[in-house]
């Protein structure tokens, strides 16, 4: 069996994947790559159970930890991952940055490459308390300081990169090509009785950030327009007190997270429309599935969204132009759409796609040991003013910049 370059995973709930983007981006990637490369995919042991805690997986070997992949404990999470990865990687792929806070450690005293997905700007989202926002801005610095590679998921996210640390993140965004388009049986119709009539859907975790208010606000002012979505409503007092709000209303269906592919497809699948709102991060995965999908898609107009939509979605930013979109666009443009959105899906979002770019990105941090810089090219020649000029819509909003905002 030939020697394989030794990759280790950190930063997700595990495989198999139930639990967000990351679980499903790293089964894809052993899926497609495992005969590339050896990989080692860190598990919480929290989340399976004894008889699902398998040693293997599609080629992978799995590692289980006592501690929660989310929260205040991903940043134990991590680090034991990474030190742990230590005594037989080649390579630590890194998704997320709770863990930063060992890699200048891990690269200046031994030769493991560091490739780190910075997954959007997550210092700024407002579910963490201000000392969680400093230590994931620190967290984040670090990562992209002294990692051999980062990547972002979202040209926008680039260009943050770009102008605060002078770096050239690698664009990789997430693969949709695992969806398919569910016809509803009678059972499922039972089931599931919106599916009988048209409604707009919407999955996401239920965070300020994802807008769920402005979204339900909308719906309440249209009774005459279904809205079926999906969270983890109970998790915290945000979802709970939007769940008390809006569950009386007829017209607005909120249900409980849903992990099983089949049945998220098919209320996905099934739906007029996509509504996202969220405001925070980079390419999100269940928007680039609703685009695979072939839906239309009502997007929160920040640069992150018009940029994995390529500016062809609708978008909006109160719950009024939410109502206008909704009322005033015909089948025929919500049909014209949502071809649109497939046809961008089906060029930059699948896996094979995405697999073929991480393993470049590995090889190319095997043999390279200088990290792509933007110094002096172009980090201290472009003005803000010609950034801006340059259609980098996300430096429009100086909120996304710590010295523009208190933490």
């Amino acid at each position: 069996m030939k020697n394989l370059t030794k990759v280790a995973v950190i930063g997700t709930v595990g495989i198999p994947a139930g639990y967000g983007g990351f679980e499903t981006l790293t089964e894809h990637l052993v899926e497609q790559l495992s005969d590339r490369f050896a990989f080692t995919v860190y598990c919480s042991k929290k989340k399976y159970t004894a008889e699902q805690r398998v040693k293997t997986y599609k080629g992978a070997r799995l590692v289980y930890l006592p501690f929660q992949a989310n929260g205040i404990q991903s940043i134990v999470y991590d680090c034991c991952s990474i030190l742990h990865a230590l005594f037989y990687a080649d390579v630590l792929l890194i998704l997320g940055v709770p863990g930063g806070i060992l890699l200048p450690f891990v690269k200046l005293f031994t030769r493991k490459k560091i490739v780190v997905s910075i997954d959007g700007i997550e210092w700024k989202r407002s579910k963490w308390s201000k000392i969680a926002r400093w230590y994931l801005f620190a967290a984040e610095w670090l990562a992209v300081k002294f990692s051999h590679a980062d990547i972002a998921d979202n040209e926008s996210i680039q260009d943050y990169t770009a102008i605060r640390y002078k770096t050239l993140s690698n664009i990789i965004e997430y693969g949709a090509d695992h969806t398919m388009r569910r016809i509803a049986t009678e059972e499922d119709k039972n089931k599931y009785t919106f599916l009988r009539d048209n409604y707009a859907f919407k999955v996401c975790r239920i965070e300020p950030e994802n807008n769920i208010h402005i979204v339900l606000e909308a719906f309440a002012e249209m009774p005459g327009y279904k809205l079926v979505m999906v969270g983890n409503w109970d998790n915290s007092i945000y979802g709970q007190q939007l769940k008390t709000k809006y569950s009386g209303y007829k017209n607005i269906f909120l249900i409980d997270p849903v992990y099983d592919q089949r049945t998220i497809d098919l209320l996905r699948s099934n739906a007029t429309v996509y509504v996202h709102g969220h405001s925070a991060g980079g390419t999100n995965p269940s928007l680039v599935e609703a685009m695979h999908l072939q839906l239309p898609v009502v997007a929160y107009n920040v640069s992150y969204n018009r940029t994995t939509t390529e500016g062809k979605a609708f978008y909006f930013k109160t719950s009024n132009e939410l109502v206008n979109i909704l009322k005033n666009c015909t089948a025929g443009k919500l049909r014209e759409n949502a071809e649109v959105m497939y046809r961008i899906a089906s060029t930059r979002y699948t896996w094979p796609v995405i697999a073929s770019k991480y393993e470049h990105l590995i090889k190319t941090v095997l043999i390279r040991s200088v990290k792509n810089s933007l110094v002096p090219y172009a980090g201290k020649k472009l003005s803000k003013k010609s950034l801006i000029h340059y259609e980098l819509a996300h430096l429009e909003s100086p909120s996304l910049f710590y010295e523009k905002e208190k933490i």
